[in-house]
Protein backbone atom coordinates (compact mmCIF):
# COMPACT_ATOMS: atom_id res chain seq x y z
CA UNK A 1 0.00 0.00 0.00
CA UNK A 2 2.58 2.26 0.98
CA UNK A 3 4.38 2.22 -2.74
CA UNK A 4 0.97 2.87 -4.02
CA UNK A 5 0.73 6.22 -1.99
CA UNK A 6 4.00 7.31 -2.79
CA UNK A 7 3.80 6.50 -6.32
CA UNK A 8 0.75 8.83 -6.21
CA UNK A 9 2.22 11.26 -4.05
CA UNK A 10 5.23 11.77 -6.69
CA UNK A 11 2.59 13.07 -9.25
CA UNK A 12 0.08 14.53 -6.77
CA UNK A 13 1.03 18.09 -5.22
CA UNK A 14 -1.92 17.74 -2.62
CA UNK A 15 -0.68 14.43 -1.10
CA UNK A 16 3.19 15.61 -1.82
CA UNK A 17 2.40 19.03 0.08
CA UNK A 18 0.33 16.80 3.18
CA UNK A 19 3.94 15.06 3.63
CA UNK A 20 6.02 18.60 4.04
CA UNK A 21 3.01 19.63 6.37
CA UNK A 22 2.91 16.08 8.11
CA UNK A 23 7.14 16.18 8.79
CA UNK A 24 6.75 19.74 10.59
CA UNK A 25 3.53 18.86 12.37
CA UNK A 26 5.22 16.04 13.72
CA UNK A 27 8.43 18.09 15.06
CA UNK A 28 6.53 20.46 16.09
CA UNK A 29 3.76 18.14 18.11
CA UNK A 30 6.22 16.24 19.91
CA UNK A 31 8.68 19.12 20.91
CA UNK A 32 5.16 20.80 22.27
CA UNK A 33 3.90 17.45 24.28
CA UNK A 34 8.03 17.30 25.53
CA UNK A 35 7.65 20.77 26.84
CA UNK A 36 3.78 20.97 28.53
CA UNK A 37 4.31 20.16 32.16
CA UNK A 38 1.10 16.92 32.23
CA UNK A 39 0.17 15.84 35.36
CA UNK A 40 -0.65 12.16 36.35
CA UNK A 41 2.84 10.98 33.79
CA UNK A 42 6.49 9.78 35.20
CA UNK A 43 9.25 11.18 32.59
CA UNK A 44 9.42 8.46 31.15
CA UNK A 45 5.78 8.09 30.18
CA UNK A 46 5.65 11.92 29.25
CA UNK A 47 9.02 11.64 27.02
CA UNK A 48 7.31 8.68 25.32
CA UNK A 49 4.05 10.35 24.89
CA UNK A 50 6.19 13.04 22.64
CA UNK A 51 7.54 10.33 20.54
CA UNK A 52 4.50 8.71 20.10
CA UNK A 53 3.26 12.41 19.09
CA UNK A 54 5.95 12.30 16.15
CA UNK A 55 5.10 8.37 15.29
CA UNK A 56 1.84 8.63 14.76
CA UNK A 57 1.80 12.00 12.99
CA UNK A 58 4.26 10.41 11.02
CA UNK A 59 2.38 7.13 10.33
CA UNK A 60 -0.81 9.09 9.45
CA UNK A 61 1.08 11.74 6.52
CA UNK A 62 3.86 9.41 5.34
CA UNK A 63 6.60 12.12 4.99
CA UNK A 64 8.62 9.24 4.84
CA UNK A 65 8.22 5.09 4.68
CA UNK A 66 6.41 4.54 7.44
CA UNK A 67 8.41 1.31 8.17
CA UNK A 68 11.41 3.95 9.03
CA UNK A 69 8.84 5.66 11.07
CA UNK A 70 8.76 2.56 13.04
CA UNK A 71 12.55 2.55 13.27
CA UNK A 72 12.99 5.77 14.38
CA UNK A 73 10.63 5.64 17.55
CA UNK A 74 12.36 2.98 19.18
CA UNK A 75 15.82 4.53 18.33
CA UNK A 76 14.98 7.71 19.73
CA UNK A 77 13.86 5.86 23.12
CA UNK A 78 17.41 4.77 23.57
CA UNK A 79 18.97 8.47 22.52
CA UNK A 80 16.45 10.03 25.06
CA UNK A 81 17.18 7.34 27.62
CA UNK A 82 13.58 6.17 27.74
CA UNK A 83 14.13 2.94 27.39
CA UNK A 84 17.67 0.68 27.34
CA UNK A 85 18.30 -0.79 23.76
CA UNK A 86 17.44 -4.92 24.63
CA UNK A 87 13.83 -3.04 25.66
CA UNK A 88 13.33 -0.59 22.41
CA UNK A 89 14.32 -3.79 20.25
CA UNK A 90 13.99 -7.02 21.31
CA UNK A 91 10.27 -7.03 20.17
CA UNK A 92 11.56 -7.11 16.44
CA UNK A 93 12.33 -10.97 17.29
CA UNK A 94 8.82 -11.40 18.81
CA UNK A 95 7.90 -14.90 17.54
CA UNK A 96 4.24 -13.37 15.80
CA UNK A 97 6.63 -11.43 13.42
CA UNK A 98 8.29 -15.16 11.99
CA UNK A 99 5.15 -16.57 11.88
CA UNK A 100 4.18 -13.61 9.57
CA UNK A 101 7.63 -14.32 7.79
CA UNK A 102 6.56 -18.05 7.38
CA UNK A 103 3.05 -16.84 6.22
CA UNK A 104 5.01 -14.57 3.53
CA UNK A 105 7.81 -17.09 2.53
CA UNK A 106 4.25 -19.77 1.87
CA UNK A 107 2.67 -17.07 -0.03
CA UNK A 108 5.89 -16.57 -2.12
CA UNK A 109 6.10 -19.73 -3.33
CA UNK A 110 2.85 -20.61 -4.10
CA UNK A 111 2.62 -17.29 -6.56
CA UNK A 112 6.30 -18.35 -8.27
CA UNK A 113 5.23 -21.78 -8.89
CA UNK A 114 1.69 -20.83 -9.43
CA UNK A 115 -0.33 -22.49 -7.51
CA UNK A 116 -2.37 -19.25 -6.66
CA UNK A 117 -3.36 -19.11 -10.39
CA UNK A 118 -4.42 -22.74 -10.18
CA UNK A 119 -6.52 -22.31 -7.35
CA UNK A 120 -8.15 -19.23 -8.47
CA UNK A 121 -8.67 -20.55 -12.60
CA UNK A 122 -9.83 -23.92 -10.87
CA UNK A 123 -12.59 -22.04 -8.89
CA UNK A 124 -13.65 -19.90 -12.19
CA UNK A 125 -14.13 -22.88 -14.46
CA UNK A 126 -16.32 -24.79 -12.79
CA UNK A 127 -19.70 -25.78 -14.40
CA UNK A 128 -21.81 -24.22 -11.71
CA UNK A 129 -20.11 -20.86 -12.98
CA UNK A 130 -21.11 -21.60 -16.39
CA UNK A 131 -21.42 -17.80 -18.49
CA UNK A 132 -24.01 -16.37 -16.01
CA UNK A 133 -23.01 -12.54 -14.84
CA UNK A 134 -24.01 -13.24 -11.59
CA UNK A 135 -22.81 -16.17 -11.02
CA UNK A 136 -18.79 -15.38 -12.82
CA UNK A 137 -19.52 -11.91 -10.62
CA UNK A 138 -19.72 -14.54 -7.39
CA UNK A 139 -16.86 -16.65 -8.65
CA UNK A 140 -14.71 -13.87 -8.74
CA UNK A 141 -15.13 -12.80 -5.41
CA UNK A 142 -14.84 -16.61 -4.32
CA UNK A 143 -11.31 -16.84 -5.80
CA UNK A 144 -10.48 -13.69 -4.59
CA UNK A 145 -11.42 -14.55 -0.69
CA UNK A 146 -9.83 -17.75 -0.65
CA UNK A 147 -6.86 -16.77 -1.93
CA UNK A 148 -6.36 -13.48 0.40
CA UNK A 149 -6.92 -15.54 3.35
CA UNK A 150 -3.29 -17.40 2.68
CA UNK A 151 -1.68 -14.72 0.62
CA UNK A 152 -1.30 -10.66 0.23
CA UNK A 153 -4.16 -9.16 -0.62
CA UNK A 154 -1.82 -6.97 -3.07
CA UNK A 155 -1.15 -9.83 -5.06
CA UNK A 156 -4.46 -11.60 -5.09
CA UNK A 157 -5.27 -8.16 -6.42
CA UNK A 158 -3.29 -8.26 -9.27
CA UNK A 159 -3.78 -11.92 -10.02
CA UNK A 160 -7.49 -11.44 -10.37
CA UNK A 161 -7.37 -8.45 -12.19
CA UNK A 162 -6.86 -9.28 -15.57
CA UNK A 163 -8.95 -12.37 -15.27
CA UNK A 164 -12.18 -9.55 -14.32
CA UNK A 165 -10.80 -7.68 -17.31
CA UNK A 166 -10.29 -10.30 -19.89
CA UNK A 167 -14.06 -11.10 -18.95
CA UNK A 168 -15.09 -7.72 -19.45
CA UNK A 169 -13.55 -7.11 -22.46
CA UNK A 170 -15.48 -10.68 -23.88
CA UNK A 171 -18.60 -8.56 -22.99
CA UNK A 172 -17.70 -5.44 -24.82
CA UNK A 173 -16.98 -7.90 -28.37
CA UNK A 174 -20.38 -9.79 -27.42
CA UNK A 175 -22.29 -6.48 -27.45
CA UNK A 176 -20.41 -5.82 -30.58
CA UNK A 177 -21.17 -8.14 -32.56
CA UNK A 178 -24.96 -7.32 -31.84
CA UNK A 179 -24.57 -3.72 -32.56
CA UNK A 180 -24.22 -2.83 -29.25
CA UNK A 181 -21.36 -0.21 -28.17
CA UNK A 182 -20.09 -0.39 -24.71
CA UNK A 183 -18.12 1.89 -23.16
CA UNK A 184 -16.83 0.10 -20.07
CA UNK A 185 -15.89 3.64 -18.14
CA UNK A 186 -19.68 3.99 -17.59
CA UNK A 187 -21.34 0.33 -17.80
CA UNK A 188 -22.38 -0.82 -14.47
CA UNK A 189 -21.77 -4.29 -14.35
CA UNK A 190 -17.75 -3.03 -15.44
CA UNK A 191 -17.83 -1.08 -12.06
CA UNK A 192 -19.23 -3.76 -10.01
CA UNK A 193 -16.80 -6.41 -11.16
CA UNK A 194 -14.33 -4.43 -10.16
CA UNK A 195 -15.41 -3.30 -6.84
CA UNK A 196 -16.49 -7.16 -5.91
CA UNK A 197 -12.32 -7.94 -7.14
CA UNK A 198 -10.89 -5.30 -4.27
CA UNK A 199 -13.79 -6.14 -1.43
CA UNK A 200 -13.16 -9.33 -1.72
CA UNK A 201 -9.67 -9.39 -1.30
CA UNK A 202 -10.18 -7.18 2.01
CA UNK A 203 -12.44 -9.62 3.09
CA UNK A 204 -10.77 -12.27 2.59
CA UNK A 205 -7.78 -11.56 4.36
CA UNK A 206 -10.36 -12.00 7.74
CA UNK A 207 -10.40 -15.79 7.59
CA UNK A 208 -6.62 -16.21 9.01
CA UNK A 209 -4.03 -14.45 11.48
CA UNK A 210 -1.56 -14.37 8.98
CA UNK A 211 -4.16 -12.88 5.79
CA UNK A 212 -3.72 -9.73 6.65
CA UNK A 213 -1.23 -7.10 9.17
CA UNK A 214 -3.86 -6.21 11.80
CA UNK A 215 -4.77 -9.37 12.86
CA UNK A 216 -1.27 -10.41 13.61
CA UNK A 217 -0.78 -6.84 15.23
CA UNK A 218 -3.38 -7.39 17.63
CA UNK A 219 -2.39 -11.30 18.23
CA UNK A 220 1.12 -9.79 19.08
CA UNK A 221 -0.54 -6.44 21.32
CA UNK A 222 -2.32 -9.77 23.33
CA UNK A 223 0.79 -11.38 23.94
CA UNK A 224 2.81 -8.43 24.91
CA UNK A 225 -0.12 -5.98 26.49
CA UNK A 226 -2.58 -8.97 28.08
CA UNK A 227 -0.69 -12.15 28.83
CA UNK A 228 -3.19 -12.99 31.53
CA UNK A 229 -5.81 -13.52 28.27
CA UNK A 230 -6.68 -16.43 26.85
CA UNK A 231 -4.30 -17.44 24.34
CA UNK A 232 -6.00 -17.05 20.98
CA UNK A 233 -4.68 -20.25 18.62
CA UNK A 234 -4.58 -20.12 14.74
CA UNK A 235 -8.23 -22.40 14.85
CA UNK A 236 -9.36 -19.99 17.01
CA UNK A 237 -8.93 -17.27 14.81
CA UNK A 238 -9.93 -19.04 11.66
CA UNK A 239 -13.47 -19.78 13.37
CA UNK A 240 -14.89 -16.01 13.71
CA UNK A 241 -12.62 -15.25 10.98
CA UNK A 242 -14.53 -17.65 8.63
CA UNK A 243 -17.86 -16.56 9.92
CA UNK A 244 -16.96 -12.96 9.45
CA UNK A 245 -15.70 -13.37 6.26
CA UNK A 246 -18.61 -14.96 4.80
CA UNK A 247 -21.64 -12.17 6.34
CA UNK A 248 -18.59 -9.75 4.41
CA UNK A 249 -19.13 -11.28 1.31
CA UNK A 250 -22.97 -11.71 1.42
CA UNK A 251 -23.23 -8.42 2.25
CA UNK A 252 -21.08 -6.61 -0.26
CA UNK A 253 -22.16 -9.36 -2.88
CA UNK A 254 -25.94 -8.04 -2.75
CA UNK A 255 -25.12 -4.44 -2.29
CA UNK A 256 -22.50 -4.76 -5.20
CA UNK A 257 -25.21 -6.60 -7.32
CA UNK A 258 -27.97 -4.44 -6.53
CA UNK A 259 -25.99 -1.45 -7.05
CA UNK A 260 -24.44 -2.35 -10.90
CA UNK A 261 -26.01 -5.23 -12.48
CA UNK A 262 -25.45 -6.92 -15.27
CA UNK A 263 -27.74 -5.99 -18.43
CA UNK A 264 -27.68 -9.38 -20.28
CA UNK A 265 -28.33 -13.18 -19.14
CA UNK A 266 -25.20 -14.47 -20.17
CA UNK A 267 -21.77 -13.17 -21.39
CA UNK A 268 -20.68 -15.58 -24.60
CA UNK A 269 -17.48 -16.91 -24.81
CA UNK A 270 -16.99 -16.33 -21.21
CA UNK A 271 -16.39 -20.32 -20.36
CA UNK A 272 -13.63 -20.14 -23.40
CA UNK A 273 -11.89 -17.59 -22.00
CA UNK A 274 -11.65 -19.04 -19.03
CA UNK A 275 -10.85 -22.54 -19.89
CA UNK A 276 -8.32 -21.01 -22.43
CA UNK A 277 -6.82 -19.39 -19.05
CA UNK A 278 -6.89 -22.81 -17.17
CA UNK A 279 -5.15 -24.59 -20.12
CA UNK A 280 -2.50 -22.22 -20.27
CA UNK A 281 -1.24 -23.93 -17.03
CA UNK A 282 -0.31 -27.21 -18.08
CA UNK A 283 0.09 -29.75 -16.43
CA UNK A 284 0.71 -29.88 -12.90
CA UNK A 285 4.22 -29.38 -12.17
CA UNK A 286 6.60 -30.86 -9.37
CA UNK A 287 7.14 -27.37 -7.57
CA UNK A 288 3.27 -26.85 -7.67
CA UNK A 289 2.95 -30.58 -5.64
CA UNK A 290 6.04 -29.26 -3.55
CA UNK A 291 4.49 -25.75 -2.86
CA UNK A 292 0.99 -27.72 -1.78
CA UNK A 293 2.87 -29.99 0.30
CA UNK A 294 4.62 -27.72 2.21
CA UNK A 295 1.69 -25.50 2.63
CA UNK A 296 -0.57 -28.34 4.24
CA UNK A 297 2.20 -29.34 6.16
CA UNK A 298 2.32 -25.69 7.82
CA UNK A 299 -1.66 -25.43 7.47
CA UNK A 300 -1.81 -29.02 9.87
CA UNK A 301 0.77 -27.70 12.33
CA UNK A 302 -1.48 -24.31 12.74
CA UNK A 303 -4.75 -26.04 13.76
CA UNK A 304 -3.06 -29.52 15.26
CA UNK A 305 -3.44 -27.89 18.74
CA UNK A 306 -7.32 -27.45 18.72
CA UNK A 307 -7.54 -31.09 17.73
CA UNK A 308 -5.71 -32.30 20.42
CA UNK A 309 -6.88 -30.16 23.14
CA UNK A 310 -10.42 -31.76 22.53
CA UNK A 311 -8.99 -34.84 22.84
CA UNK A 312 -6.59 -34.94 25.29
CA UNK A 313 -7.39 -31.46 27.11
CA UNK A 314 -5.42 -28.17 27.44
CA UNK A 315 -3.37 -29.22 30.41
CA UNK A 316 -2.45 -32.76 28.91
CA UNK A 317 1.32 -34.07 28.41
CA UNK A 318 0.89 -34.31 24.95
CA UNK A 319 -0.38 -30.58 24.70
CA UNK A 320 2.46 -29.20 26.70
CA UNK A 321 5.10 -30.81 24.55
CA UNK A 322 3.58 -29.70 21.13
CA UNK A 323 3.49 -26.37 22.76
CA UNK A 324 7.00 -25.95 23.57
CA UNK A 325 8.07 -27.81 20.24
CA UNK A 326 5.86 -26.65 17.77
CA UNK A 327 4.03 -23.36 18.54
CA UNK A 328 2.60 -21.59 15.75
CA UNK A 329 5.91 -19.51 14.94
CA UNK A 330 7.34 -22.71 14.35
CA UNK A 331 4.85 -24.64 12.19
CA UNK A 332 4.85 -21.22 9.72
CA UNK A 333 8.18 -21.33 9.47
CA UNK A 334 8.57 -25.37 8.97
CA UNK A 335 6.69 -24.81 6.27
CA UNK A 336 8.27 -22.07 4.59
CA UNK A 337 11.64 -23.60 4.62
CA UNK A 338 9.90 -26.99 3.41
CA UNK A 339 10.16 -25.06 0.01
CA UNK A 340 13.95 -24.74 0.12
CA UNK A 341 13.83 -27.96 0.90
CA UNK A 342 12.11 -29.95 -1.49
CA UNK A 343 13.96 -30.28 -4.87
CA UNK A 344 12.09 -30.10 -8.64
CA UNK A 345 15.33 -31.40 -10.07
CA UNK A 346 18.07 -33.51 -8.03
CA UNK A 347 20.87 -33.49 -11.12
CA UNK A 348 20.67 -29.69 -11.32
CA UNK A 349 20.31 -29.64 -7.09
CA UNK A 350 17.02 -26.96 -8.15
CA UNK A 351 14.69 -26.63 -5.10
CA UNK A 352 10.48 -25.65 -5.09
CA UNK A 353 11.94 -21.97 -4.44
CA UNK A 354 15.33 -20.30 -4.48
CA UNK A 355 17.03 -17.67 -1.94
CA UNK A 356 16.44 -14.84 -4.41
CA UNK A 357 12.78 -15.35 -4.89
CA UNK A 358 12.27 -16.23 -1.20
CA UNK A 359 13.86 -12.76 -0.35
CA UNK A 360 11.87 -10.49 -2.97
CA UNK A 361 8.69 -12.43 -1.57
CA UNK A 362 9.14 -10.99 2.19
CA UNK A 363 7.19 -7.82 2.45
CA UNK A 364 10.67 -6.50 4.93
CA UNK A 365 8.43 -3.26 5.47
CA UNK A 366 5.61 -4.71 6.83
CA UNK A 367 7.92 -6.72 9.50
CA UNK A 368 9.72 -3.77 10.52
CA UNK A 369 6.11 -1.94 10.69
CA UNK A 370 4.98 -4.72 13.49
CA UNK A 371 8.60 -4.85 15.43
CA UNK A 372 8.39 -1.22 15.55
CA UNK A 373 4.67 -1.11 17.08
CA UNK A 374 4.91 -3.83 19.14
CA UNK A 375 7.75 -2.44 20.79
CA UNK A 376 6.45 0.99 21.24
CA UNK A 377 3.26 -0.44 22.42
CA UNK A 378 5.63 -2.28 25.07
CA UNK A 379 7.16 0.37 26.45
CA UNK A 380 3.85 2.55 26.36
CA UNK A 381 2.94 -0.02 28.83
CA UNK A 382 6.03 -0.88 30.77
CA UNK A 383 6.27 3.33 31.20
CA UNK A 384 2.09 3.50 32.35
CA UNK A 385 1.63 5.31 29.52
CA UNK A 386 -0.75 3.46 27.61
CA UNK A 387 -3.15 3.29 31.37
CA UNK A 388 -3.00 7.01 31.69
CA UNK A 389 -4.59 7.38 27.96
CA UNK A 390 -7.39 3.80 28.86
CA UNK A 391 -8.15 5.93 31.99
CA UNK A 392 -8.49 8.86 30.01
CA UNK A 393 -10.78 7.14 27.47
CA UNK A 394 -12.48 5.47 29.86
CA UNK A 395 -13.14 8.91 31.63
CA UNK A 396 -14.64 10.19 28.63
CA UNK A 397 -16.80 7.20 28.04
CA UNK A 398 -18.17 7.44 31.41
CA UNK A 399 -16.99 5.55 34.98
CA UNK A 400 -19.08 2.40 33.31
CA UNK A 401 -19.38 2.36 29.63
CA UNK A 402 -20.91 -0.45 27.99
CA UNK A 403 -18.37 -3.31 26.57
CA UNK A 404 -20.53 -2.32 23.34
CA UNK A 405 -20.17 1.20 23.14
CA UNK A 406 -16.62 0.47 24.48
CA UNK A 407 -15.99 -2.06 21.62
CA UNK A 408 -18.04 0.18 19.43
CA UNK A 409 -15.99 3.16 19.58
CA UNK A 410 -12.42 1.54 18.77
CA UNK A 411 -13.78 -0.01 15.43
CA UNK A 412 -14.94 3.11 14.63
CA UNK A 413 -12.05 4.52 14.93
CA UNK A 414 -9.98 2.15 13.31
CA UNK A 415 -12.22 2.16 10.22
CA UNK A 416 -11.48 5.54 9.57
CA UNK A 417 -8.11 5.88 10.22
CA UNK A 418 -7.75 2.69 7.56
CA UNK A 419 -9.82 4.45 4.99
CA UNK A 420 -7.41 7.21 4.81
CA UNK A 421 -3.62 5.97 5.93
CA UNK A 422 -2.39 2.40 6.12
CA UNK A 423 -4.35 -0.01 7.81
CA UNK A 424 -1.20 -1.37 9.19
CA UNK A 425 -0.23 1.72 10.69
CA UNK A 426 -3.77 2.51 11.77
CA UNK A 427 -3.94 -0.60 13.97
CA UNK A 428 -0.68 -0.26 15.12
CA UNK A 429 -1.14 3.33 16.29
CA UNK A 430 -5.03 2.51 18.59
CA UNK A 431 -3.94 -1.50 19.12
CA UNK A 432 -2.17 -0.70 22.48
CA UNK A 433 -4.40 1.80 23.48
CA UNK A 434 -7.47 0.24 22.88
CA UNK A 435 -6.14 -2.86 25.03
CA UNK A 436 -4.63 -1.07 27.51
CA UNK A 437 -8.01 0.75 28.31
CA UNK A 438 -9.85 -2.43 27.56
CA UNK A 439 -7.65 -3.77 31.24
CA UNK A 440 -8.28 -0.82 33.32
CA UNK A 441 -12.00 -0.99 32.56
CA UNK A 442 -12.37 -4.02 33.82
CA UNK A 443 -13.12 -5.54 30.55
CA UNK A 444 -11.57 -8.67 28.47
CA UNK A 445 -9.24 -7.37 25.75
CA UNK A 446 -10.40 -10.17 23.39
CA UNK A 447 -13.38 -8.75 21.83
CA UNK A 448 -11.45 -4.90 20.96
CA UNK A 449 -8.61 -6.96 19.79
CA UNK A 450 -10.77 -8.82 17.18
CA UNK A 451 -13.04 -5.76 16.44
CA UNK A 452 -10.23 -3.83 15.55
CA UNK A 453 -8.35 -6.34 13.36
CA UNK A 454 -11.72 -6.29 11.68
CA UNK A 455 -12.77 -3.00 10.80
CA UNK A 456 -9.29 -2.43 9.48
CA UNK A 457 -10.03 -4.47 6.79
CA UNK A 458 -12.78 -2.62 5.71
CA UNK A 459 -11.39 0.32 4.16
CA UNK A 460 -13.46 0.18 0.99
CA UNK A 461 -14.53 4.11 0.62
CA UNK A 462 -11.50 5.40 -1.10
CA UNK A 463 -8.74 4.41 -3.93
CA UNK A 464 -6.00 4.61 -1.14
CA UNK A 465 -7.27 2.84 1.05
CA UNK A 466 -6.12 -0.24 0.17
CA UNK A 467 -3.99 -1.27 -2.20
CA UNK A 468 -6.68 -3.53 -4.00
CA UNK A 469 -8.83 -0.59 -3.99
CA UNK A 470 -5.71 1.57 -6.39
CA UNK A 471 -5.51 -1.75 -8.46
CA UNK A 472 -8.96 -1.54 -9.29
CA UNK A 473 -9.62 1.93 -9.52
CA UNK A 474 -6.53 2.55 -11.80
CA UNK A 475 -8.70 0.43 -14.75
CA UNK A 476 -10.58 3.56 -15.02
CA UNK A 477 -13.97 1.50 -14.99
CA UNK A 478 -14.39 2.75 -11.54
CA UNK A 479 -15.72 6.78 -10.73
CA UNK A 480 -15.08 7.60 -7.17
CA UNK A 481 -18.25 8.67 -6.37
CA UNK A 482 -19.59 5.06 -6.96
CA UNK A 483 -16.65 3.57 -4.80
CA UNK A 484 -17.25 6.12 -2.29
CA UNK A 485 -21.05 5.47 -2.25
CA UNK A 486 -20.68 1.87 -2.39
CA UNK A 487 -18.20 1.42 0.19
CA UNK A 488 -20.06 3.30 2.91
CA UNK A 489 -22.97 1.37 3.11
CA UNK A 490 -21.25 -1.55 3.09
CA UNK A 491 -18.75 -0.22 5.46
CA UNK A 492 -21.36 0.95 8.08
CA UNK A 493 -23.58 -2.17 7.50
CA UNK A 494 -20.61 -4.21 8.22
CA UNK A 495 -19.52 -2.65 10.85
CA UNK A 496 -23.01 -2.39 12.73
CA UNK A 497 -24.28 -5.90 12.26
CA UNK A 498 -20.85 -7.94 11.64
CA UNK A 499 -17.66 -6.27 13.05
CA UNK A 500 -18.74 -5.49 16.52
CA UNK A 501 -21.47 -8.84 17.07
CA UNK A 502 -18.61 -10.97 16.13
CA UNK A 503 -16.08 -8.98 18.73
CA UNK A 504 -18.41 -8.96 21.51
CA UNK A 505 -20.62 -12.13 21.45
CA UNK A 506 -19.25 -14.81 19.29
CA UNK A 507 -15.41 -14.35 19.87
CA UNK A 508 -15.89 -14.01 23.90
CA UNK A 509 -18.16 -17.11 23.22
CA UNK A 510 -15.29 -19.04 21.84
CA UNK A 511 -12.43 -18.30 24.17
CA UNK A 512 -14.87 -18.08 27.32
CA UNK A 513 -14.33 -14.29 28.44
Amino acid sequence: MNDVKDANSEKNPVRGMRKIIGAVMGVLGAVLVWCIPIDGLTDAAHHLLAIMTLVAIWWVTEPVPIPVTSLIGPTLCVVLGIAPIDDAFKNFANPMIFLFLGGFLLAKGMMVNGLDKRIAYGIMSMKWVGDSPRRIFLAIGLACILCSGWISNTATAAMMFPIALGLLQTIRDMMATNGKIIDLSNYKYATGLMLMTAYACSIGGVMTPIGTPPNIIMLGFLDQLAPDAPKISFFDWMTWGTVAMVIYFIIASVVLWRMFPADVEHIEGAQTFIRDYRRSLGKWTRAQKNTLFAFCVAVVLWVAPSALTLIHGQESDIMTFYDSHFPEAVGGMIGALLLFLLPTDLKSWKMTMNWKEGVEGVDWGTLLLFGGGLSMGAMMFSTGLSNWIGAGIRDVMGTNPSEWVFVGVFCVVALLLSEFTSHTASTNLIGSIAISAAVSSGFSPIPVAIGIALSSSLGFMMPVSTPPNAIVYASGYVPITKMIKSGVIIDIIGILFVTIPIAVLFAKAIMGV
